[in-house]
């Protein structure tokens, strides 16, 4: 704006005129609601701004508190301070407008210095900072590694601005006319306005804007809100550019004066434009710093502004939205749940009830979030029921994170109380138990909730409580004549029980026999998934032993049953077939996960086979066929299920590379040879669509190993002459192919070709002979610079290696470099010199990647160099792309290798993987560690790797996992030992490690069960080609110290001569039992991980006698009020019964695992008893008074239900009649009907807030509120928001006109609900 404008602009909307300030009276900056302080010569106020900045120091440090100011205008007005940050920028001005000033361009000079020497000093504490950061755990310094180096990018900055600026004042200066723009008009006489060049330089921001600083920015936006009687637009506008500025300078709202800021927010939030109110929502909410911020927001009335807001109509929904998302800002600030009162969570559970309200689903995911941070408040408020009404209706879709909420609250006792025992979760079964109005929609929501709830323990116990009265209800269902609840109860249970179908499923539920598979069924059992360790056999997962458990309690809910009922009564072909299935994998998970008690009676099916030995009943028959199909099921799944029987038999028949087996017969007659050829159609087609490509691959991998059949396929025929052709590049028939599913046979018959050539003398030679390596070395020099050869698109650009099958060259590339006569062909063509090339002048980092992904290791020679080279002076990106494909090579048994080889071939991969660990990049050097970790799992890769020394003292935590498993060998141990790891760990993890490991595997637990079975476990994922783990480590379960410690009998010494488990297992008896510390608790639960940890090795298990603590797990296991804490003592006695000594004292417990033939056990403990584990009882629950924070209900609203004025008082009893749904419609005509009439109470601010106080106390429908509100005028909420009520329409108000007195009156509409 010009200084012309300058009346207009000088309207208050404040009932307050503003006084100019003069030089020799000015106010503090308490009384004043504008910059501080401001100027006396401009005319105008310095309160139009409104806000303050403070320039960077070095501490970063916020302001004092909100509201004050620490400009550098300060300085004209005060006197100069020794050593003030702001002395330099006050210099710098004056100098600048005013080149014949004091204090001239030496004390310029000298202030400009002085600045750069501080942020040098910065930018030197930010790099040292990093450094340190780097050297921490990448993902939990993350966010700080962020700020640290948004810091160093400013300093920079700045560092680059202060040398310009002295190099600038060192020139001889020519007089100018400083530049007049849009804020000259404020400061046009004071001297205060710099030119451009220092006003960018002074304000030290990250972000430079063209003209002003961030200071001037916001004064300018606040200055433009205070003119009245605009259009909408025009406060939109301003009010977007102030949440601009704030995202851009996030330290401005620490500076903010809340006396002129809360003014225009007020006035926004007042307006009759929708728009304009939301605009106010949104620049308050991006205001807000802290908890003082909040309580000065509140102090300005907002809970009534956010109530009229949330109630009204749809076409409001901008305003509406706004207004939400500015209470969910309180939930973002430490101790904001205080600030949120009673009125508006009532409020916000009213939309809640509105089943056709577009904002229900947001309002429900507010009050999950406060019900989690404040169930007392939510309870108070009614917002309890909304919630649980959307739980059970099936139609909130983020159906698991409000299950989560209640889950929460049902966790520990003192939150448990605000439920009712047995009602809160099990309203999710009402759907599936009422079959005449079941909709497949709600089924399914609800079905996704319930196995969110059971896959939890605070779920499955409370689910478990009167006799499993819910699962039993779940299981009931099934007998139920509903197809779709039958259908969906079936998927819960595969969901459950984390049952991934086999491939054959799909085609055996269409209608297909079981016969038809068997082979297909064991194809993939020649690879298995695990290997076992050396020592130990393959342990279960945590999740497996929590499914266990699961299945125990759906059998004793009778689910056989359940199960059996429908095969025999369903008329739907498809669901008898999966329900048959189904029933072959629960027998099949229960002998493996279930002990023989379990398993053996479940096994024997006696109602069923009862039905079939009826044989004079009809029902003989239908009984008979699912003996049929359950017996054919069963025996398919045991033959598809690897098993570790046969793991180490089968592992002898794998391979690391995946080259192609012959699949037919090397000695075929010449007839039958000819016949073949033909009926490829290779030969009497040039079109490759029509060629018969499963035929010709057949023929490559088989016959054509003959040499003779070779060279008659090369000779005699256009065979192989066709075939060649088509792969080559300038032929443009195979690398033009799409890049798709279906043309990735044209690779795999590609490979098998290359290979089939390597294979006989004939084939070497026509392979060498013929024209497709030398194209293919042409497309490869196109992408290297130093050959020459150039192309305008390269047959392997980027683009057609996505889009095309061009990268299908690779493969086969592959293929050769695994051979040395393939070796010796790429050299030929000089394709080995421009792969150097290549990885050297790092252009096309996918084309690196093809190459480093696609090379065959297995021999000695370039290849190896190569990978050695990207992984060394490669970037980033690539290295630990390198660093990946070292995996197969160093963590998996080589080719007809045995359980017990040693390291072999692999040495060179682990060598490379050890200089790894010393790049400058950290995750260049955690994947490797990983990798390494892998290698870990065999005892003769560990001890190399020990050989190997390596030295990970600078990875820190990111080293750790792998020197823990450097414990688990006698080798490894002395190796650590003698670096004094060992004792300096072990007291870490004692004084604090241990408890932070809670957290830890807390985390990964909750990860795994959230994920689906494809992904946790390799107990059913038969056709994964992904490597697992090997041995007894889960994949899930980060590893312990005190577990690797006692794998040796020198740990297990060093752990007796500490004392350490002795007081682990004195911290689990003195405070095991508690429930309402929770520091204790996770004590507790540092100590029982341990216990079960060390436990869980043979060596350790001594400790457990010795101590006898196994007692008191048991007692937390199954006693406990806490039931999360149960559930941490189930693992720890599943890790317990891993060893033999565990085992039998846990037996004497009541407690019994699943073992293998040779009596080893699985660590999968189930009590004898379920009842015993799940034994919690029902609790009473807290009433809605007993919650409340101040006085009971009855005292708290009497005031507000009375009036002296006979109108009003029957006005309040209407309004109350409101809520009764009989006596509404009636209460509704006479209000209207006093409100025709112009009844006075409708005008007076007294009123109003009795209404509002009834509205907050008591449940009214959303309509019913908004039609209360209504009744009075509007000019009433501007009185109460402004504080412009008169004493006589509020006898019982304070006449205390102070701030602080403003502020207790206004905390809230009820004085107890503020706290609630």
């Amino acid at each position: 704006m010009n200084s012309s404008s300058a009346t207009p602009t000088q309207k208050s909307l404040y009932t307050q005129p503003s006084l100019p300030y003069t030089n020799s009276a000015i106010r503090t900056s308490l009384d004043r609601d504008g910059l501080q302080p401001g100027t006396a010569n401009g005319g105008r106020s310095m309160s139009n701004l409104g806000a303050s900045f403070v320039p960077r120091g070095p501490s970063q440090a916020p302001s004092p508190a909100p509201g004050s100011f620490t400009s550098t205008i300060r300085g004209q007005f005060q006197m100069p301070r020794n050593n003030s940050s702001q002395d330099a920028g006050n210099t710098m001005r004056k100098s600048l407008d005013d080149p014949d000033n004091t204090y001239g361009t030496g004390q310029l000079l000298t202030g400009l210095r002085d600045q750069l020497t501080r942020e040098m000093k910065i930018k030197e504490g930010s790099e040292n900072m990093l450094e340190a950061l780097n050297n921490k755990k990448a993902k939990q310094t993350k966010e700080q590694r962020y700020k640290v180096e948004a810091e160093l990018n400013i300093s920079n900055q700045k560092i680059k601005n202060l040398r310009n600026q002295i190099t600038e004042l060192q020139k001889p200066k020519v007089p100018a006319t400083p530049t007049r723009n849009r804020m000259e008009g404020l400061f046009h006489s004071n001297g205060l306005r710099s030119p451009q060049s220092a006003s960018r330089s002074i304000t030290g921001s990250d972000y430079e804007e063209p003209a002003e600083s961030p200071t001037y920015a916001l004064a300018e936006v606040l200055q433009a809100l205070e003119v009245e009687g605009l259009t909408p637009d025009y406060y939109v506008q301003h009010a977007n550019n102030f949440v601009e500025l704030f995202k851009r300078h996030p330290t401005l709202k620490y500076d903010l004066v809340w006396s002129v800021f809360g003014l225009r927010m007020q006035v926004m939030l007042l307006s009759e434009s929708r728009e304009v109110v939301a605009a106010g929502y949104r620049m308050t909410r991006y205001a807000i710093s802290d908890i003082t911020s909040l309580q000065k927001i509140r102090a300005l009335n907002t809970d009534y502004l956010v109530v009229l807001s949330l109630i009204k109509e749809r076409k409001a929904d901008v305003e509406r939205e706004q207004a939400l998302k500015f209470v969910r800002a309180f939930l973002e600030v430490k101790g904001g749940i205080s600030e949120v009162s009673r009125s508006v969570v009532r409020t916000i559970a009213a939309v809640a009830e509105h089943a056709e309200d577009r904002l229900r689903s947001i309002c429900i995911e507010t009050l999950a979030e406060l019900m989690i941070r404040n169930p007392a408040l939510v309870l108070s408020a009614g917002g309890l029921r909304p919630l649980a009404d959307a739980l059970g209706e099936g139609t909130y879709e983020a159906c698991e994170s409000l299950t989560a909420a209640f889950l929460f609250l049902l966790d520990a006792p003192q939150r448990r109380e605000y439920l009712r025992s047995g009602n809160e979760l099990e309203v999710l079964f009402v759907a599936f138990t009422d079959s005449l109005f079941a909709k497949e929609s709600v089924l399914k929501q609800n079905a996704k909730a319930i196995s969110y709830a059971m896959k939890s323990w605070p779920g499955l116990m409370t689910l478990s409580m009167y006799n499993f009265r819910a699962i039993r209800s779940l299981v009931s269902c099934l007998m139920l004549p509903n197809a779709i609840i039958r259908e969906t109860v079936i998927e819960l249970f595969y969901n459950l029980l984390r049952i991934k179908s086999p491939g054959w499923a799909i085609s055996f539920l269409a209608g297909r026999r079981l016969t038809t598979y068997g082979r297909v069924a064991t194809l993939k059992t020649n690879q298995p998934k695990t290997q076992q360790s050396d020592d130990e056999s393959e342990d279960r997962s945590f999740v497996d032993h929590y499914t266990s458990l699961l299945l125990a309690v759906l059998i004793s809910s009778g689910l056989m049953s359940g199960l059996l009922q429908v095969t025999r009564e369903t008329d739907n072909p498809m669901l008898k077939r999966k329900t048959t299935l189904l029933i072959g994998e629960v027998l099949k998970l229960a002998s493996i996960l279930l002990p023989s008690t379990w398993s053996s009676e479940l096994q024997l099916l006696p109602d069923l086979f009862i039905d079939a030995s009826q044989f004079k009943e009809q029902k003989h028959f239908g009984a008979t066929g699912t003996v049929y199909q359950i017996s054919s099921v069963s025996r398919t799944l045991y033959r598809s299920t690897p098993t570790n029987a046969n793991a180490l038999s089968n592992l002898e028949n794998s391979s690391l590379d995946d080259q192609p087996k012959p699949h037919m017969n090397l000695t075929l007659d010449e007839t039958t040879f000819r016949a073949l050829l033909v009926e490829t159609q290779v030969l009497s087609s040039t079109n490759a669509s029509k060629w018969k490509w499963d035929i010709i691959l057949k023929i490559i991998e088989g016959p054509l190993l003959n040499g003779k059949r070779l060279d008659e396929a090369i000779k005699a025929s256009k065979f192989v002459k066709r075939i060649m052709s088509f792969y080559r590049p300038f032929k443009y028939k195979f690398p033009q192919a799409r890049k798709t599913r279906g043309n990735e046979k044209f690779v795999k018959v590609g490979c098998a070709l290359m290979h089939t050539l390597l294979q006989t003398p004939e084939g070497v030679r026509y392979l060498a002979d013929n024209k497709l390596l030398r194209q293919i070395a042409e497309c490869l020099a196109q992408c290297d610079p130093t050959s020459g050869l150039t192309a305008q698109d390269p047959m392997f650009s980027r683009e057609r290696l996505t889009e095309t099958m061009c990268s299908g060259y690779f493969p086969m590339i592959g293929v050769l470099s695994g051979d040395s006569r393939g070796l010796q062909m790429l050299d030929r063509w000089r394709m080995i010199n421009m792969m150097y090339h290549i990885i050297d002048l790092k252009q096309q980092p996918d084309l690196i990647k093809l190459l480093l992904q696609n090379f065959d290791y297995s021999l000695a020679g370039h290849p190896r160099v190569l990978l050695s080279k990207a992984l060394t002076a490669g970037s980033k990106e690539i290295r630990i792309f390198a660093t990946t494909v070292l995996r197969k090579y160093s963590s998996r048994a080589r080719l007809n290798g045995s359980a017990n080889q040693g390291v072999g071939d692999s040495k060179w991969a682990i060598q490379l993987l050890v200089t790894q660990l010393y790049d400058p990049e950290v995750e260049v050097c955690a994947t490797a560690i990983k990798i390494l970790e892998e290698a870990c799992n065999r005892k003769s890769y560990l001890e190399y790797i020990v050989e190997c020394r390596p030295a990970l003292d600078h990875l820190g935590e990111i080293g750790a996992p792998l020197l823990l498993r450097f414990l688990s060998t006698s080798i490894g141990y002395h190796y650590l030992d003698g670096l004094d790891y060992i004792s300096n760990e072990m007291d870490d993890w004692f004084l604090g490690r241990n408890d932070s490991y809670v957290g830890v595997i807390e985390a990964s637990l909750a990860r795994s069960f959230g994920e689906i079975a494809e992904e946790t476990t390799h107990r059913l994922s038969i056709d994964e080609e992904t490597f697992e783990m090997e041995g007894d480590v889960d994949a899930q379960v980060p590893p312990h110290f005190y577990r690797e410690l006692t794998r040796t009998k020198e740990g297990c010494k060093l752990l007796r001569d500490k004392g350490h488990f002795e007081e682990f297992a004195n911290t689990i008896r003195d405070y095991g039992m508690l429930s309402n510390d929770p520091e204790p608790m996770l004590k507790v639960k540092g100590a029982l991980w341990a216990v079960g940890n060390v436990g869980s090795m043979e060596l350790g298990a001594p400790f457990l006698e010795v101590s006898d603590v196994v007692e008191n797990i048991v007692k937390i296991a199954e006693s406990h009020e806490v039931m999360s804490l149960r559930g941490t003592a189930f693992f720890v006695l599943g890790l317990i019964s891993r060893s033999i000594h565990g085992l039998e004292i846990l037996s004497e417990h009541g407690w019994e695992s699943n073992t293998t033939t040779l009596g080893v056990s699985l660590g999968l403990c189930i009590p004898k008893s379920l009842g015993n584990f799940f034994s919690y009882q029902p609790w009473q629950h807290v009433t809605v008074t007993k919650s409340q924070m101040g006085l009971p209900e009855e005292e708290t609203t009497v005031g507000a239900r009375i009036d002296d004025d006979p109108t009003n008082a029957r006005i309040l009893q209407l309004i109350m009649e409101l809520g009764n749904t009989v006596l509404k419609n009636k209460a509704m005509t006479e209000l209207m009907h006093l409100k025709t009439r112009k009844s006075p109470g409708f005008s007076q601010a007294g009123l109003f807030k009795k209404v509002l106080l009834l509205l907050e106390c008591h449940q009214f429908r959303l309509n019913m509120r908004r039609f209360a509100i209504d009744l009075f005028e509007k000019t009433i909420m501007r009185q109460l928001v402004l504080d412009e009520e008169s004493s006589d329409e509020d006898p019982g108000s304070d006449d205390d006109d102070s701030s602080e007195g403003r502020t207790e009156r206004q905390r809230s509409i009820g004085d107890t609900s503020g706290n609630a």
